[in-house]
C-alpha cells in the first residue's frame, strides 16, 4: 500500500504508483480528512479570546487555553504532520527516500 499524505507529491511518484496499480489491477482509494488540523497536539501554551457568542457575562476578559490545534494556527500543519508521521510509522510504513510526501 502507498500513502500520499501531501498534495505536493512529485508527479513522477504519482505516475509510477498509478502505473503499478494498472499493471497489477490493484484498486486506488482516495480519502480527505476535513478535520485534519483538529487532531494535532500543541507543544506550547496558546491562548485565544473567547469566541463570539460564548463569552459569559462578567467574564468577557477571560481567555481560552487551547488543548488541540485549530485551523488557522501557524503550528497546526506541523502538529498534525508529527502526529500522522508517528502513527503511520507505528503501522510499519517507511518514507520514500526520493519523495518525502510518499
Amino acid at each position: 500500500m502507498v500513502i500520499f499524505f501531501s498534495p505536493f507529491a512529485k508527479v513522477a511518484s504519482v505516475r509510477l504508483h498509478l502505473s503499478v496499480v494498472a499493471a497489477f489491477d490493484f484498486e486506488v482509494e482516495q480519502m480527505d480528512v476535513k478535520t485534519t488540523f483538529l487532531h494535532g497536539d500543541l507543544e506550547e501554551k496558546i491562548y485565544m479570546k473567547q469566541p463570539e457568542g460564548f463569552a459569559v457575562k462578567g467574564k468577557k476578559e477571560l481567555v481560552c487555553k487551547l488543548k488541540k490545534s485549530l485551523y488557522g494556527l501557524k503550528q497546526s500543519p506541523r502538529m498534525w504532520y508529527q502526529k500522522f508521521d508517528t502513527f503511520i510509522r507505528e503501522l510499519g510504513f517507511t518514507r520514500s527516500k526520493v519523495d518525502h510526501c510518499v
